[in-house]
């Protein structure tokens, strides 16, 4: 079993056998694999990057492939950086490791003068003073953050090759929750592009439609790029929007030289365009490509692992039926933590609690993990404040990442600002007392910057504002709980002393990010919180996609772990408040006392360590015939390779096929939606005697238990399944089962819910 992390090689390979030295055998095959498409499906943590690097730098260094004539595509200016690097330590050079937008970028300023003429318009460094302008032309007066989000809808509507007529529709098809009227932000979006051309500039959305444009219209131009660039790599497939596929296939052509690396379960930006669709059906467009799956995750512990597969395993979706199981290659390491507390304040000392013991050297009784290997996620920035004062209160070193500190946020400090200025005034209102008195005042200050009661709709700039100021809001309930009768004065001394407390100079620490933040990060232990339902998933998330992403968004936090791994909620808002909250449904069914499909109780306050579902998590699973490592899902499902021979008791497989139909005719369900083929070789070859023993076997879930339990155990037991008539005799028909590959891919049936 291969232990190779995803790190960077020390020593400059001296061959092209040396350079696949240290891969696993499916990293080998995505490395070897360099004529025609291939699709690479690559679990968190399974090393796609080396696979990538190792796959360009041995076709370089083995003459088949030309550095020059290759472009390896990514989504990050860091994700480039750090490819080209990798690649220098192979020994290869000259190869172009680029996002879209430079790539795109640099072929439209090579290319516009013979296209144009001329010089290349202008690039837009920031749009939003256009949009501002191009709103007030429209008659709409706006505040910076409305133009914040106006602004990424505008972006929204390029990438998905939406114009400005379309748009209202196009929101109405896909369900999009949108920050305004859609008639108003098609007029702003019109006003732009009238502005842009007016003005004789280009924004970066612009780059890529412009060099779509050049290459669909000037088929000598598209020549001349398709001779440079004969092979292409494409880094985190699962983002790419639609015009930046378009764009990929103006690069290809009408060749297939193309290796696409991405993970279904980790499409988190849809809000901006992404979508999962051109990596799910990347096959249907390229018949003949070769797939290959990395599922031998080097980052995390098989405890880690398995809570993460037991997440995604209760998923729906096209995306979930492609879902990876991963398998640990790390040693075994602490059960993850499902923590409940009483109050967010709690919560939030108990996590700084944790972090500093974690941080302890080992003499002191902790875990000597450095500060700057940990990390606290939530969902949403204005999540932050209440983190960034207990770890400052416990002396805990932290940094925040992908937002200002909260006490340094533009509306803090005008909020701040302004009730400073009421407290002076002696705006306090006699009449109102406690908590509810001096949150009112509060609201009432708020009010003159706009703040409502009400959030507003949607997500993006404008909500985090409102979140942030809503902070404030409850801080004032709180002081006027704790000191009936306090006014906005005694709310700025609060403000201060926390202000001053977290405006200390801080090092290098802990670091304080969202989970949108935190892609494509990873350290020794993870602090995952607030983990609410309303929060995760988050109120505005309706449709069952948008619920679907929330959960892809939790499976790339609890993915970032490498060793500890803590999950945390709180039940009521503030001390002494009503304790109405729910943890997150997606903890149904992984967290203690809590069966999936319904609701439970974690027990209390009380920390407590638990695999997903309840059991023991598993590193590695070898094959019980010949001991192999296995990595096909398949046969991690039935605990041995394809090769090794079955023990199945074949009557008893045709019987619970023969059931299985009978099943999904009465369900109106395709028979694979019941068990799949795999799960009922599994149970024929283990022949389960209790529910206990059939809870064990993979994709027999605690909702299937329970709805199919008692007819496959009777079945097992050589008896006629309860209510069901007996059907030994009666083969299930081949043409009811999914295709091979599709079995292959829904390892714990999809549709267990």
């Amino acid at each position: 079993m291969s232990t190779t992390p995803d790190t960077p090689p020390t020593a400059t390979p001296d061959s092209a056998d040396a350079v696949l030295e240290g891969l696993d055998p499916e990293q080998r095959a995505v490395a070897t694999t360099l004529h025609g498409p291939v699709c690479v499906l690559a679990g968190a943590g399974t090393g796609k990057t080396r696979a990538l690097t190792h796959r360009i730098a041995y076709g370089v260094r083995s003459g088949v492939l030309q550095p020059t004539t290759v472009l390896a595509v990514t989504f990050t200016v860091r994700a480039a950086g750090e490819m080209r690097g990798r690649l220098r330590q192979l020994g290869v050079g000259g190869v172009q490791a680029r996002t879209f937008h430079s790539a795109a970028l640099r072929q439209l300023q090579y290319f516009w003068p013979k296209a144009v003429g001329g010089e290349l318009p202008r690039l837009l460094d920031r749009k939003i003073s256009l949009v501002a302008e191009a709103a007030s032309r429209s008659r709409l007066r706006l505040e910076r953050l409305e133009l914040s989000d106006l602004t990424r809808e505008i972006d929204w509507a390029k990438v998905t090759q939406t114009t400005p007529d379309d748009y209202p529709a196009a929101v109405l098809k896909t369900g999009r929750e949108v920050p305004r009227d859609p008639a108003q932000t098609s007029q702003v979006y019109a006003a732009y592009e009238r502005l842009k051309s007016e003005r004789g500039v280009i924004d970066f959305e612009d780059v890529l439609l412009l060099t779509v444009g050049i290459l669909n219209d000037r088929p000598d131009i598209a020549e001349t790029v398709r001779r440079q660039y004969q092979h292409f790599v494409v880094d985190e497939y699962q983002d790419v929007s639609p015009l930046q596929q378009r764009l990929l296939q103006m690069w290809l052509g009408d060749r297939d030289s193309v290796c696409v690396v991405g993970d279904a379960s980790q499409t988190i930006y849809s809000f901006a365009g992404a979508t999962p669709e051109y990596l799910l059906h990347f096959r249907t467009r390229h018949p003949g490509a070769t797939l290959v799956k990395l599922v031998r995750d080097y980052r995390s512990t098989p405890q880690v692992v398995h809570l993460a597969n037991g997440l995604l395993a209760q998923a729906t979706g096209a995306a979930a039926e492609h879902r990876l199981e991963l398998v640990s290659q790390r040693p075994t390491g602490p059960e993850p933590v499902f923590a409940e507390h009483t109050d967010e304040p709690a919560e939030a000392e108990a996590v700084a609690r944790r972090v500093r013991d974690l941080t302890l050297p080992a003499t002191e009784g902790g875990a000597g993990v450095p500060a700057s290997e940990i990390a606290i996620l939530f969902r949403a920035n204005s999540q932050s404040e209440v983190y960034e004062q207990a770890l400052a209160d416990a002396g805990v070193p932290y940094q925040l990442r992908g937002a200002e500190r909260f006490f340094e946020r533009p509306e803090i400090r005008q909020a701040g600002t302004a009730l400073r200025g009421a407290a002076r005034a002696g705006d306090n209102d006699p009449a109102l007392q406690g908590a509810d008195g001096l949150a009112a005042q509060v609201g009432a200050v708020l009010a003159t910057l706009g703040w409502t009661p009400e959030p507003p709709a949607g997500s993006g700039a404008v909500r985090d504002r409102w979140e942030s100021l809503r902070s404030l809001v409850r801080l004032a309930e709180d002081v006027g709980r704790a000191k009936p009768g306090a006014g906005l004065a005694d709310l700025m001394t609060e403000l201060d002393e926390r202000a001053a407390a977290q405006h200390a100079p801080t090092v290098e620490g802990v670091t304080l990010a969202s989970l949108h933040a935190a892609k494509g990060l990873e350290w020794d232990a993870v602090f995952l919180v607030g983990l609410t339902d309303g929060m995760l998933p988050i109120t505005h998330a309706k449709t069952p996609e948008q619920i679907e992403e929330e959960r892809r968004l939790l499976y790339v936090g609890v993915t970032r772990a490498r060793r500890h791994l803590a999950m945390s909620w709180a039940l009521a808002r503030s001390p002494g408040g009503r304790a109405g909250r729910r943890p997150s449904r997606f903890l149904d069914g992984l967290r203690p006392g809590a069966p999936a499909g319904g609701r439970g109780s974690a027990g209390g306050s009380v920390e407590r360590g638990t695999g997903a579902r309840g059991r023991k998590p598993r590193g590695p699973v070898k094959c019980r015939v010949c001991d192999r490592t296995l990595t096909e899902a398949p046969e991690i499902k039935l605990r041995r390779c394809a090769e090794c021979p079955s023990t199945m008791d074949e009557e008893l497989f045709e019987r619970l096929r023969a059931w299985r139909l009978d099943q999904a005719k009465e369900l109106g369900r395709p028979p694979y939606a019941v068990f799949t083929d795999v799960t009922l070789m599994a149970i024929a070859e283990n022949l389960p005697g209790t529910e206990r023993e059939l809870a064990r076997i993979s994709g027999v879930g605690p909702h299937k238990l329970r709805q199919f339990g008692a007819d496959v155990l009777a079945l097992c037991a050589g008896e006629a399944a309860p209510g069901a008539r007996e059907a030994a005799d009666a083969p299930a028909p081949e043409a009811e089962e999914p295709p091979e590959d599709m079995v292959e891919e829904v390892t714990s049936d999809v549709t267990e819910k």
